[in-house]
């Protein structure tokens, strides 16, 4: 009898054993994945002190997940950015808060839209760089990425707002 209430509560025993996985991560359920991931090249900008990084987020869960932060040795501020219509005008801003990838779906970090800004950058980035990016999520993962650098082929405009000459 002893030897089968052991067996029974072993289970329960080890769960508590330094884990502080969420219950679907502990029955092996990925976390957000990372695809697409680019960081904009500074060569040819006008700002050649920050940049930014782009990538889709997919979050196969059954929980909402949120982007909460991003660290870079190539840059002495990252910071997590959106783009917003403010009195009139886009601005962009610090996204407070973070970045939501909805369970099962996906958030897409793009020029005119959430990006992670890198600024006070420690060196210029040409196309065929890579950067090191860490990402932290809400549950409590991180992915450690190498990103490409490329050239970016967008108007200038979508990625940096200046004044209208009206």
């Amino acid at each position: 009898m002893k030897t089968k209430l052991l067996l029974l509560l072993v289970p329960f025993l080890l769960s508590g054993c330094g884990s502080t996985a969420t219950p679907e991560a502990a029955v092996g359920a990925p976390g957000v994945l990372v695809e697409d991931a680019w960081v904009r090249a500074t060569t040819g900008a006008k700002d050649t002190t920050m940049t930014a990084a782009f990538m889709a987020l997919t979050n196969p869960g059954s929980t909402d997940v949120k982007l909460t932060s991003a660290t870079s040795p190539v840059a002495g501020v990252v910071q997590l950015h959106e783009m917003a219509t403010q009195d009139g005008k886009m601005v962009m801003r610090a996204k407070t808060g973070g970045v939501t990838v909805p369970a099962g779906s996906h958030a897409h970090l793009s020029p005119g839209g959430d990006h992670i800004m890198l600024m006070a950058l420690k060196q210029p980035l040409k196309p065929g760089d890579e950067v090191p990016l860490t990402l932290k999520f809400s549950d409590n993962t991180t992915h450690d990425l190498k990103v490409p650098v490329k050239a970016f082929t967008e108007e200038e405009e979508h990625y940096h707002p200046t004044p209208s000459s009206k």
